[in-house]
């Protein structure tokens, strides 16, 4: 049982973070009904189409991609990688997703671990395949003009952990994630619209909320709050070997080229799947065209 929760902050508190170390590196690959329905409601509603797979090597890897809006991808990439690669992921998630303990355990229990430096380490130590996204909250909160751009700000921590531990990069670009929900309401107009000023008299939202990690208001298939079965498409880039750098760590200069060089790709990716997807929308069937308008 994890103790980490709203009052035991994993960044502050040694034994809190030990104590997730040990319950992650406890969980193993997932199986039975739960994991076969998961798959089975993936492939039906999001038919996703993987390209690229045969550049995965074999050796423990980090796969890094572009996050999508409320992070759904992080849930839906999962059996993709276990069932249709045959990879058990640990996805690195946000501290925030862990202050409450029954979510931090279902968290857990399905494969994520805390998006921390000591967590990624031990991860990477104990050979895991390990996926992160760099724009983290900022990239699942982000206005529909933003869509599948990366965020990552001046976040270089997932490249320094690969280089020490001479782990293999795989950039990887998603297409069809964002596009799950529509955006009534971007986040950052919130706070000045009427639905702001009723949520600042019910006190969700003070002086202290910032406008840009808001989340946009959501609407579905229909107008409902049900996702858009857009289909997923997912292209995998070259692998980065940095095993080169296995035990030190790299200059400030090495690691703006690495960086760039997996951004790089990402985005290849993600335009290249868009590419596919327009070649194959003469395919989809009319009542995934109808609900995904």
């Amino acid at each position: 049982m994890s103790i980490i929760d709203k009052n035991t902050q994993p960044f502050d508190e040694q034994a809190a973070l030990q104590a997730h170390i040990e319950d992650v590196l406890g969980v193993t690959a997932p199986s039975g009904t739960a994991l076969n329905v998961l798959h089975r409601v993936v492939h039906t509603v999001f038919k996703p189409v993987v390209v690229g797979a045969e550049k995965i090597p074999e050796r423990p890897c980090l796969f890094v991609g572009n996050h999508s809006l409320f992070a759904l991808d992080g849930y839906l990439l999962g059996p993709i990688f276990f069932n249709d690669l045959g990879r058990f992921v640990r996805g690195l998630a946000d501290r925030f997703l862990f202050a409450s303990p029954k979510l931090g355990e279902f968290l857990k229990d399905y494969g994520c671990a805390l998006g921390h430096p000591q967590v990624c380490s031990a991860l990477m130590e104990a050979g895991q395949d390990i996926m992160v996204f760099p724009g983290g909250a900022h990239e699942a909160v982000k206005p529909a003009s933003e869509i599948y751009q990366l965020q990552w700000r001046e976040r270089y921590g997932f490249v320094r952990l690969a280089a020490q531990h001479g782990y293999t990069i795989v950039p990887f670009g998603t297409v069809g994630p964002d596009e799950l929900y529509g955006h009534l309401l971007e986040g950052q107009d919130i706070p000045d619209s009427p639905l702001g000023t009723l949520l600042k008299r019910l006190g969700v939202l003070n002086e202290n909320t910032r406008p840009d990690m808001l989340p946009p208001l959501p609407v579905g298939a229909l107008g409902t709050l049900i996702p858009k079965p857009h289909r997923i498409y997912m292209g995998f880039g070259e692998p980065i070997d940095l095993s080169r750098y296995a035990g030190r760590t790299p200059t400030k200069r090495q690691q703006q080229k690495i960086r760039g060089e997996v951004a790089e790709q990402i985005e290849e990716q993600i335009a290249q799947m868009m590419v596919v997807r327009a070649r194959n929308r003469g395919n989809e069937g009319l009542l995934r065209r109808l609900l995904t308008i």
